[in-house]
């Protein structure tokens, strides 16, 4: 004989259950008005039963107007506790969320987890003054530095889930690697992907930052692109891409980083033929060492400095320039380390050409090198 299933007998909960055994239905549950307990299957005597066990001698003396007065206080109380609760609960997500909006903000502005506290202090102080009232729900918000940490932590695994969900959809992706040693001297690798999915839509996203405590070799930046590849459960067969510098770590031919890659595929039996590009930053710092700019740079930086390079000079060029209402108010300077202001310092020179001969000519300086049409 089959076991019956209670779910299936469509029993209702009686009205009449209130009064008589201080019944009430919670969430599809019966649930004691006096004591708070549920009974797991809706049946009369199961509630009959709990009622005569526990409550039976304390309200024998009660009639049945007594009993539906004191149920329907009771049923008050209960939906009072149950607002309360969702309403706590309530509170308790939005400083949640608040939560995890402020830890977000302090990791894009690269910030010290110890901001949190001051963000908190700052908030508390301005509640005091706009609604008083509302103090302790900017109090519920926490923002140690324990709790920003952890709540970046969850930010990071949220997005790499989330890539790991649309790397199952791309049907092509590509990589870029770069490796470069920050100021512990510790070799820190990074990974970007590109990938596109069936609709064309194009997904562009860091991948991973792995420090490399070792050597850098080929293969050992294999082995790091090959782990994160497999972490993200990225298919071999679907890599058409590979970004590098033009280190032999990267690009040699039988042991570097592209000749590895290569092998893996082959081994994966990938279909598909691995393009290798040159970074496009390397390749534009190539261009900038190669390029004979000596005969403008040398005037150009010789004018930079003696502008920039004398607090007076300095500050007397910018009260020029805000006398003439001009649209830059300075210029900036030009190292050969950070290369790429070559460009900006010669486009500002270049906007700003007329305002710096008239202030060279204030200082008696030269500047027919500066007013020659061929140089210009």
């Amino acid at each position: 004989m089959a076991k019956r299933k209670v779910d299936t007998e469509n029993r209702g909960f009686q009205t009449r259950w209130e009064s008589e055994y201080m019944f009430t239905k919670v969430a599809g549950k019966p649930v004691c008005l006096l004591c708070g307990e549920s009974v797991a299957v809706l049946k009369e005597y199961n509630l009959r039963r709990h009622y005569e066990t526990k409550h039976a001698d304390k309200n024998k003396n009660m009639d049945m107007e007594q009993r539906l007065q004191k149920a329907e206080e009771l049923k008050r109380g209960l939906k009072s506790r149950q607002a309360l609760f969702k309403k706590a609960k309530s509170q308790g997500q939005a400083a949640v969320k608040a939560s995890f909006i402020l830890a977000e903000e302090i990791a894009k502005s690269a910030r010290p987890f110890t901001e949190g506290d001051f963000i908190k202090n700052c908030m508390i102080k301005v509640c005091d003054e706009v609604c008083p009232e509302k103090r302790q729900l900017f109090l519920n918000v926490s923002l140690s530095r324990n709790t920003i940490a952890e709540r970046v932590d969850q930010l990071s695994i949220n997005l790499k889930e989330q890539l790991v969900k649309k790397g199952k959809d791309f049907i092509a992706y590509s990589l870029a690697v770069d490796e470069s040693t920050d100021i512990s001297d510790i070799a820190q690798l990074s990974i970007f992907i590109r990938g596109v999915d069936s609709n064309l839509s194009v997904t562009e996203e860091f991948l991973a930052l792995r420090p490399m405590h070792g050597t850098t070799t080929g293969h050992d930046l294999y082995e790091e692109v090959s782990r994160c590849v497999n972490e993200m459960e990225l298919p071999w067969e679907k890599l058409v891409g590979l970004t590098t510098d033009g280190a032999p770590a990267m690009c040699g031919h039988r042991s570097g980083l592209v000749a590895k890659i290569r092998e893996k595929m082959q081994e994966e039996n990938a279909t598909g033929e691995l393009t290798a590009y040159h970074c496009i930053i390397h390749q534009e710092a190539l261009c900038g060492k190669a390029l004979k700019m000596e005969h403008v740079m040398s005037i150009i930086t010789r004018t930079v400095n003696f502008i920039r390079a004398k607090g007076l000079n300095h500050r007397q060029f910018k009260a020029f320039l805000t006398e003439l209402e001009t649209e830059h108010g300075d210029l900036p300077y030009h190292t050969e380390v950070r290369w790429l202001s070559q460009g900006k310092v010669l486009q500002r020179c270049f906007e700003l050409r007329e305002e710096i001969c008239l202030f060279l000519d204030s200082k008696g300086k030269d500047t027919t090198q500066l007013r020659d049409e061929m140089f210009v």
